[in-house]
């Protein structure tokens, strides 16, 4: 199994000068730590307005700055917002790019439509088409990043006509696409489109394998028609991460603000909320009561040598790793940096993570990819070869486009 560390830069109310500063900075450090580590991914959301819940509105930016600082750790967008009004599609093709000439070739490029009305209502997206305009971005990014020129483009959410769209990434044709999923629809639809499922749900390891037979099912059958011009067949799950030998601390650490990543995650859907005056972390509180981490380590304790959870000791991380292996999980996403989480704690959970849990689940890593991609090989061939290409234009095809200025072509004098 890989893994990957997850960020959405939370940050609960209250706010203090510099907080943002730190936060961002802070995470920086823990990709460099965690690619130092040997962990795999690096996932940065995109998410706008969300006061408290997600502060990580340019992810490009952050990720850039991971990719200059990192040389192994695969740097993803866990997602970009692809519907046009958020950002145009030739803008994020040459973003893409450029971030994966910049890593050398460690793109990860997760497409996605956003959720919240902050977000659809900011910039003008209908509920409604958010799906279909994600989906119709994605492919023509795919495109831009893979022909050259790019023909051009009039479609339902956005037109542009013929251009070459530059830098081309390193990574050919285009980086590994994923989309954002919640529930078995959406895994549905990243099996049906050839993209990788980052399954953004808290799912016992039964509703796993369920989810991963679903995905895998799709991708070896006629459904399967890539969006992309390839097929990225893995599916990723999340889960709550904080290590320490003592379980109890691993706890008292992490659990409360693993508990407000789920909370604030459905809040910004169902509850009102005034632009600039949230209390995300405040009501969170005060409906968990006072007492809620000494409920979450009794729970713990009854459960015994039996509790299998990220959010514990080493033991208790490798049941629950084991668990979601088993499964056919490809990757698992820690969410480390959640609610009032501190820096230094990550940084010791990461460590202990990379010393006593994480090199047993590399082990023969190299191996079942091997054999999974021979597995897939004839299925993935089968679905590019009904995917429908757009041809590359001819010579004379290619439109000349008119300076803006013309200069006068004035005669030389004879030489006197």
């Amino acid at each position: 199994m890989r893994f990957g560390i997850f960020y959405e830069h939370q940050l609960p109310k209250p706010w203090a000068d510099g907080d943002e500063e730190k936060l961002l900075n802070d995470a920086i450090e823990q990709v460099v730590l965690a690619d130092r580590l040997g962990l795999d991914n690096v996932w940065a959301v995109e998410h706008h307005f969300l006061d408290e819940y997600s502060h990580s509105s340019a992810p490009e930016v952050f990720l850039a700055a991971c990719a200059a600082r990192t040389e192994q750790i695969r740097i993803g967008h866990g997602i970009k917002h692809t519907p046009a009004p958020y950002n145009h599609p030739a803008r994020v093709a040459e973003e893409i790019a450029t971030l994966d000439l910049i890593s050398r070739g460690r793109v990860e490029f997760g497409i996605g439509e956003g959720a919240t009305r902050h977000e659809l209502g900011g910039f003008g997206v209908p509920a409604k088409q958010k799906r279909d305009m994600s989906l119709e971005a994605g492919r023509e990014i795919a495109n831009m990043m893979a022909m050259e020129p790019y023909p051009g483009y009039d479609g339902e959410s956005f037109s542009m006509p013929c251009r070459n769209v530059l830098p081309k990434p390193s990574q050919k044709p285009h980086p590994p696409m994923w989309i954002a999923c919640t529930n078995r629809k959406t895994i549905e639809v990243a099996a049906e489109n050839g993209l990788g499922a980052l399954a953004f749900s808290f799912v016992d390891p039964a509703e796993a394998e369920h989810w991963v037979q679903t995905y895998y099912d799709i991708i070896k059958s006629d459904r399967c028609v890539p969006l992309g011009h390839t097929v990225n067949a893995n599916i990723a799950l999340v889960t709550g991460f904080s290590l320490h030998e003592d379980r109890d601390v691993a706890i008292r650490r992490g659990r409360e603000s693993f508990e407000f990543f789920r909370y604030a995650i459905s809040a910004m859907v169902t509850l009102d909320q005034t632009p600039g005056r949230t209390t995300l972390w405040e009501d969170f509180v005060r409906k968990a009561g006072p007492n809620a981490v000494e409920g979450y380590l009794e729970k713990a304790a009854s459960y015994g040598d039996r509790y299998s959870s990220a959010i514990g000791n080493p033991g208790d991380a490798r049941r629950h790793i084991a668990e979601l292996a088993a499964t056919g999980v490809d990757q698992l996403i820690f969410i480390q940096q959640a609610g009032r989480n501190q820096h230094e704690h990550i940084c010791e959970s990461l460590e202990l993570f990379a010393d006593q849990v994480m090199p047993e689940f590399h082990a023969g890593e190299a191996e079942r990819l091997a054999v999974k991609e021979a597995e897939l090989a004839p299925s993935i061939e089968a679905a590019l070869a009904r995917r429908e290409w757009r041809a590359p234009m001819a010579e004379d095809e290619i439109p000349v486009i008119p300076a803006a200025v013309r200069v006068a072509q004035v005669p030389r004098q004879a030489a006197v």
